[in-house]
């Protein structure tokens, strides 16, 4: 990319730029306070249960899920008990380290998990429930427990088991018969999914289901050339496709063959546009939002893209820069906005902050 390019799309933010975001103890303190505040809030609230039978009608979402009622709707609680287990994890001196155990401890009882992971099978039409964002989300959540080594996170990891075991199966039943990946910029995105569940896979060591989700991602992505990335976003987007993909495919090829593909994945068009800030008309609104994660899901896709490039290939200190630079935009918006953000935004920052 050309300089001149960055800096003309980058210019408000380059004094930000040049102070790379850090998940310092400070900003991971602000960022637990949004998922502590609405993991045990109930409404307002979106479930995305198939009322089958009247019988059903007067269900709360806590009833249907005793663990993962909050923070608006099921994926969100999850990614936020997610970020909040690695912050335990990480920085384990937080001065609300206490309050995040608590909120761990009664969310990961074995009896409300037993719940979770029966919902898949007590009640009709719940095989696409969640498929495959909030499966991707619950593979996250289980890799933090099962890579850390503290004996609560040993109790929790094992009352987890009966969900993981249930989202496993059914990802290994599904995965053979998806025919056509989701290549959209919200929930359903395949390259999202699967990379997490990759990075769970390989962590666990379940080497059928890795190579699995290798040969299917060949089979959707493998031949992808010239991908239109010039025409993202769409309104309501908190994922770039071609981005995601690309994050993706790092995992699956050799760094030799991974160059190949790149180079031939993007066009300058492409590069130029995705590289461009988001435009986030109304904080609000609880689908403009979205806008705001996307920066930070671009910031992870372009520091991990970055990783897996040699030192001299161009794009490696681009992307590098870049995604601080999408980090500095989205950091402050974070805190500007209200429920349709604060229950889910924080989640996407510390991943994205993350090395």
């Amino acid at each position: 990319m050309k300089k001149s390019l960055l800096a003309f799309v980058f210019s408000p933010f380059l004094m930000y730029a040049q102070e790379v975001p850090k998940l310092t103890d400070e900003m991971a303190l602000k960022l637990a306070d949004k998922p502590l505040h609405c993991i045990n809030q109930e409404y307002p609230n979106k479930t995305a249960h198939i009322i089958n039978n009247a019988g059903e009608v007067p269900l709360t979402p806590k009833d249907l899920h005793p663990s993962f009622y909050g923070c608006f709707d099921w994926h969100s609680s999850v990614h936020g008990h997610w970020m909040l287990a690695r912050l335990l994890k990480t920085k384990p001196s937080l001065p609300n380290a206490k309050e995040i155990e608590k909120i761990l401890d009664e969310s990961f009882q074995k009896e409300k998990l037993q719940t979770e992971a029966n919902y898949f099978t007590k009640y009709q039409l719940t095989g696409t429930f969640e498929r495959t964002y909030g499966w991707a989300w619950i593979l996250k959540l289980d890799e933090e427990l099962t890579t850390w080594d503290h004996p609560k996170a040993k109790i929790w990891h094992q009352n987890l088991k009966p969900l993981t075991d249930q989202i496993l199966k059914s990802w290994k039943t599904y995965l053979p018969k998806q025919t056509y990946p989701n290549r959209t910029g919200v929930h359903p995105n395949t390259a999202f999914a699967m990379a997490f569940a990759m990075d769970w896979a390989k962590a666990n060591k379940d080497k059928e289901f890795e190579n699995q989700l290798i040969e299917k991602a060949k089979y959707f992505f493998l031949k992808d050339q010239k991908t239109p990335a010039y025409l993202e976003p769409d309104g309501s987007d908190f994922f770039s496709p071609s981005l995601e993909i690309a994050d993706l495919m790092r995992r699956v090829l050799p760094q030799k063959e991974y160059i190949t593909w790149l180079n031939n994945f993007y066009e300058k068009r492409s590069l130029e546009n995705i590289e461009q800030i988001p435009v986030v008309s109304d904080l609000s609104d609880y689908q403009t939002v979205h806008l705001v994660g996307l920066s930070f899901s671009k910031a992870w896709c372009m520091k991990g893209i970055a990783k897996a490039l040699p030192a001299g290939h161009p794009l490696k200190k681009d992307f590098q820069k870049t995604a601080d630079v999408f980090l500095a935009n989205g950091l402050p918006l974070l805190f500007q906005g209200n429920y349709g953000g604060d229950h889910w935004l924080a989640s996407f920052a510390v991943y994205a902050l993350e090395d």
